[in-house]
């Protein structure tokens, strides 16, 4: 199983809780790649966060590059700490490295720290960045403050608790029904229009399907062109999901069904 890494991340931690050989990648388009070309069957990656919103780049790479299917999901709590070298205080600080998601999570803390901030490719990579530098601290696991010899000096940082995490397992295929599952689409609209979205999503309205998700992000073809990602509960398999979703297709210039999977509702 590929997953975002090094070792110490937020995602090594999801992928644990599924998978027990796991390979690390520097970043989300190795890991997806890894699964495209065979180098891993599966691949974890995070996909939202109950703070800061969707991933950018899982969800562009989702619709446009790669044609693979969601499998599974995991929701993790995440709590942020701040990690230094040994024996360093709070007022030695001046510099905070981490995945540009967790500073962000940690705004307000930071602003108060007073500290200038770097993005780094993933948290246990901003862990590996500061060893040796008393200056410098990262945003980041205890995993990871363990793996490369640092201290927590300040834990859940984050700006608001509890702050979930969803990731997503992708493979090839996706899961077949277990009778609590969840279906995620993409599409674009034909025209933009008075009720052209709304056309869409009536047909889940009239079927009695619960969206538990809607977002759109920019389709790259130009300014005020947008896709728009949908998550609802049920199954491609089930009969009116199947109508709901032939529907759609009619109606749409671009479409595509990222998956069905179990949804993850006791976290």
């Amino acid at each position: 199983m590929a997953y975002l890494g090094p070792e110490g991340t937020f995602t090594e931690e999801a992928a644990r809780r599924v998978g027990e050989e796991l390979i690390p990648f520097d970043s989300i388009l190795e890991v997806l790649g890894a699964v495209a070309t065979g180098r891993a069957s599966r691949g974890v990656v995070p996909i939202e966060n109950s703070i800061e919103g969707p991933v950018g780049v899982t969800l562009d790479l989702l619709a446009w590059e790669y044609d693979l299917c969601i499998e599974g999901e995991i929701i993790l709590r995440v709590r942020h700490n701040l990690l230094v070298n040994p024996g360093v205080s709070m007022d030695e600080i001046r510099e905070v490295y981490s995945h540009p998601q967790s500073l962000a999570q940690c705004r307000g803390f930071l602003e108060e720290l007073g500290a200038s901030t770097h993005s780094t490719p993933s948290t246990a990579a901003a862990a590996r960045t500061i060893m040796g530098r008393r200056e410098c601290a990262a945003i980041g696991t205890r995993r990871a403050a363990d793996i490369y010899g640092l201290e927590a000096i300040a834990e859940n940082i984050q700006d608001f608790d509890p702050n979930f995490t969803r990731f997503i397992v992708l493979s090839e295929g996706d899961h077949e029904p277990t009778g609590r599952d969840k279906t995620s689409i993409v599409f674009s609209l034909s025209e933009d229009k008075p009720g052209g979205l709304h056309e869409i999503l009536g047909f889940f309205a009239d079927a009695g399907v619960n969206l538990t998700k809607i977002e759109s992000r920019p389709s790259k073809r130009g300014l005020g062109k947008y896709i728009f990602f949908v998550d609802f509960q049920g199954h491609r398999k089930d009969q009116h999901v199947r109508e709901i979703l032939g529907s759609i297709a009619e109606r749409t210039p671009f479409f595509k069904i990222l998956g069905s999977y179990p949804e993850m509702t006791d976290y």
